[in-house]
């Protein structure tokens, strides 16, 4: 018999129906069951999107269902969870969040399902260790978007200064998915070539310090959006998209996700953005880059800041051997 991808989507706000739109223009997966609180919502956007199937590139069979429906699904996306609000970071949310997934993992785990979580709502590391927890799935099972759009932010930005195709920049954002995050400069590079050459070469052209300011503009990038249309969902869905894709057609892909650090950088027991080898069996390798003393620092730093504000949702959902509660 051939193998069937199914992925199930758990959320349809505007991350959600943004990564099932781009998910049938690029044909990746062969089914999609989408899932939410929001019955009707959902069973528009399912109708909505099987119109389009004459137009998509292969075809696939689209339906709202439920968790049960998880229980084949080689990959379950979670995208729901309480919106980012303007002048609210990403940690603000962890408390409500943090309810909700718990509900949404027990249903989904009810269910039998034995796959791949892809975790995309925020604050992501937390949500993405939370669910590893309620899971009780593997740690290279349960992979976090991280830094996946933040690092995407930074090629853009970096291919604009420079004026060189994005798909030829390669440079990294670490750590949180959020305001403690920090640019890899030292692995930086414009077709080969390190960032720093780069500007030696045309000292005209170019300064060090626009660096700063390029770093800014990604840092920042969720907030302006956010004042401008109220949330970010094209640029996150086309990349939940891209890691869709590597999961399921087994690239052994690099991506800067949230993945589980247990030792790599001086970090334990920790979701956290960095990047990885991501195949059809989840996470394979968390790659270990020789960072600089100052992206050590600010790496750790960032990790603290993580393992402190999630620490309050620990105590409260897990009990003292680090399982989930009963409570």
């Amino acid at each position: 018999m051939e193998r069937v991808n199914r992925v199930a989507l758990v959320g349809t706000g505007a991350v959600g129906s943004s990564y099932a739109f781009a998910l049938l223009n690029q044909g990746v997966a062969d089914e999609l069951v989408m899932i939410d609180l929001n019955k009707d919502k959902s069973e528009g956007d399912a109708m909505d999107l099987n119109h389009g199937l004459a137009f998509a590139p292969a075809n696939k069979k689209i339906w709202f269902g439920d968790y049960e429906d998880c229980r084949l699904a080689d990959i379950v996306v979670i995208t729901a969870g309480a919106n980012q609000k303007p002048g609210e970071t990403r940690l603000d949310l962890l408390e409500k969040n943090t309810s909700i997934f718990k509900n949404i993992v027990d249903s989904v785990m009810a269910s039998g399902f034995d796959g791949i979580f892809v975790v995309a709502t925020n604050p992501v590391d937390i949500l993405t260790y939370m669910t590893w927890k309620f899971s009780g799935l593997p740690v290279h099972r349960v992979i976090g978007s991280g830094t996946i759009l933040d690092t995407a932010r930074l090629r853009f930005q970096l291919s604009e200064y420079f004026q060189v195709d994005t798909r030829n920049i390669h440079a990294y954002i670490m750590g949180e998915h959020g305001d403690s995050e920090l640019p890899v400069w030292s692995h930086a590079n414009v077709g080969g070539r390190s960032v720093f050459d780069r500007i030696q070469d045309y000292p005209d052209k170019y300064d060090l310090q626009d660096l700063d300011h390029i770093f800014e503009q990604v840092r920042d990038a969720a907030y302006h959006i956010i004042e401008r249309k109220g949330a970010t969902h094209y640029g996150i869905a086309m990349g939940l998209v891209r890691l869709t894709k590597a999961i399921l057609h087994n690239e052994n892909a690099v991506f800067t996700i949230s993945g589980y650090v247990d030792g790599a950088y001086g970090v334990e027991d920790l979701y956290i953005g960095v990047p990885a080898i991501v195949n059809r069996h989840g996470i394979t390798e968390i790659i270990q880059l020789n960072l600089n003393e100052e992206e050590q620092a600010k790496f750790k730093k960032s990790a603290s800041l993580l393992k402190e504000t999630m620490k309050p949702v620990v105590e409260k959902y897990m009990n003292k051997e680090g399982h989930p509660s009963q409570k």
